[in-house]
């Protein structure tokens, strides 16, 4: 990130101001992929979502065998923990927080791809754990904002892999199946870069899958 700003920023006046520029814009782009993790709002979306389970559904069963192999791997020392899920409905990326986090697994940080989300929905989410692509690298950014924009979200996925937080990408986007979507090749490539740069020595991937009978 500062080699991009520096490379922008070289041959300006005034380098103090410049790079006070930088960091405003640095923060302002960090702060539209990810919030802190609220712990009162976690506990009263777990209380919320245990309402929301029993009106919606007869049951809801964990697969013993899978929930074992995510145990195992979570075991694995110094090695960070990617799940990739397909996505059958809007309630996936709440669902599987909850019960990775059931399980002892801690709170993963979920991708949500270019669905459409209000400002109060999208901070909501935020503060649960969700991350976002920047709307500008969605939006066919400038040269200038594209380099920027990949540093930031390039080392902020180092950041959560080194901290060994679970990061849980979506490969497709409902109703769309079987087939890979843009902002999932971007998370992605984005993991595959802190491998190829060496941020970590070596990534988990483990699949972790929702089946319902009827989808909501």
């Amino acid at each position: 990130v500062q080699d991009v700003a520096t490379g922008r920023s070289r041959g300006s006046r005034g380098d103090g101001a410049s790079h006070r520029w930088w960091k405003e814009k640095i923060l302002e782009i960090l702060a539209e992929i990810q919030a802190p993790l609220s712990l009162l709002m976690l506990r009263l979306c777990n209380w919320a979502l245990l309402k929301l389970l029993n009106r919606l559904f007869l049951s809801v069963q964990l697969h013993r065998g899978q929930l074992e192999m995510v145990l195992r791997a979570a075991r694995t020392p110094n090695v960070p923990l990617v799940f990739l899920s397909t996505h059958k409905s809007q309630l996936d990326g709440l669902l599987l927080t909850f019960l990775l986090f059931s399980q002892g697994l801690g709170v993963p940080r979920v991708t949500v791809g270019s669905q459409a989300c209000s400002p109060r929905l999208r901070a909501l989410l935020a503060h649960l754990g969700a991350i976002f692509l920047p709307s500008r690298m969605e939006q066919a950014p400038s040269d200038q904002d594209e380099g920027l924009l990949e540093a930031v979200l390039a080392t902020y996925v180092e950041e959560v892999l080194r901290s060994r937080q679970p990061l849980l990408i979506f490969l497709e986007e409902p109703p769309i199946a079987l087939c890979l979507s843009a902002p999932a090749q971007q998370w992605l490539a984005m993991v595959y870069r802190a491998v190829r740069n060496g941020a970590i020595p070596d990534v988990l991937l483990v699949p972790v899958g929702i089946a319902y009978e009827v989808i909501p």
